[in-house]
């Protein structure tokens, strides 16, 4: 019987999105699921309550007010976009914003009641189908995620790890990406990245299937390429048209060639979905558009005896 792996990445937040990735199991028939980093979102929109008992929003720059009775729509519509609800006060709000590193303090809390949700839910739904989850961090997302993912007893968190994810199917995760202009979490330099990667392919047997589920990309390939930007962080547009250029890992390239693992997944850049083979290694990025609560993802599937493999983008 064909062996089924369901991939996605870079939800940033989006409960839809999420609920979309634990529903593709039933979908797909996939025996295993993986999500592969950037899952957590970027933003906290405050819902101030007035003395009137009506809530006020701003959602991408669009105010929005309504009675008691929708608060809980109005609070879906956030979390499906990949926000983050807050309810308070003018008075309490100013009081965050007034104490050191008071918003960092309740930006960390909401990620992890907003995470500690989602993962019982993918436990309740999945494990009585005997599904395996790997869920990892990306560059994006804060440290409170590896707490988090270390305290469900369901969720897998293959961060830094050489797992064998079936009998003959071996798979390194690796979350960090080489420097980019947003100073995010996780970052290192194409030497420091190079280092840690070979210590985890090195542990590799490379008999069966292998697989790199790295987030960054493969340099200079059709699944890194992302607006080059100026000194402003703007688009360069030339002719009229945005400028693209590689944003990928050259540690990951040069890993990726000397390895030649079987498959590659990848994610970090939004743009640049699609399929491309370097040397023996296929390698997948299934893009994303979790603002319109879109999954992209990646089935494949995977013939154990004759140790091949196919594979499709998906869109859902």
């Amino acid at each position: 019987m064909p062996f089924k792996i369901f991939f996605t990445t870079d939800i940033h937040g989006s409960e839809r999105c999420f609920r979309k990735f634990i529903n593709s199991a039933k979908f797909y028939d996939a025996q295993v699921l993986i999500l592969g980093g950037d899952i957590t979102g970027k933003v906290i929109i405050p819902i101030i309550k007035n003395a009137n008992k009506m809530y006020r929003a701003v959602i991408s720059n669009r105010p929005r007010e309504v009675a008691e009775d929708e608060l809980n729509v109005l609070i879906e519509e956030i979390r499906f976009n990949g926000y983050y609800p807050y309810i308070t006060t003018t008075e309490e709000l100013a009081e965050i914003e007034a104490e050191p590193k008071g918003k960092e303090r309740l930006f960390r809390l909401a990620i992890k009641e907003s995470l500690e949700k989602w993962f019982a839910l993918a436990e309740e739904r999945l494990k009585p189908l005997n599904i395996k989850v790997y869920i990892s961090p990306g560059n994006d997302d804060d440290f409170i995620v590896d707490e988090v993912l270390k305290s469900s007893d369901f969720i897998i968190n293959p961060e830094e790890k050489v797992v064998e994810i079936a009998p003959g199917v071996e798979m390194l995760t690796f979350g960090f990406a080489n420097p980019t202009p947003w100073n995010s979490p996780r970052e290192l330099s194409e030497e420091e990245l190079e280092e840690r990667l070979t210590v985890l392919a090195d542990k590799m047997s490379y008999e069966g299937i292998s697989i790199y589920n790295i987030h960054v990309p493969p340099f200079n390939t059709p699944i890194d390429q992302a607006p080059k930007l100026d000194s402003n962080l703007k688009p360069v547009v030339e002719a009229g048209q945005i400028v693209m250029t590689g944003v990928g890992s050259k540690a990951v390239r040069n890993l990726i060639m000397k390895y030649q693992p079987t498959l590659g997944l990848h994610g970090h850049v939004h743009e640049s979905a699609g399929i491309v083979r370097l040397g023996k290694t296929v390698c997948i990025n299934p893009g994303s558009e979790y603002n319109d609560g879109v999954l992209r993802g990646a089935l494949i599937t995977i013939d154990e005896k004759k140790k091949k493999i196919s594979y499709q983008l998906t869109v859902g």
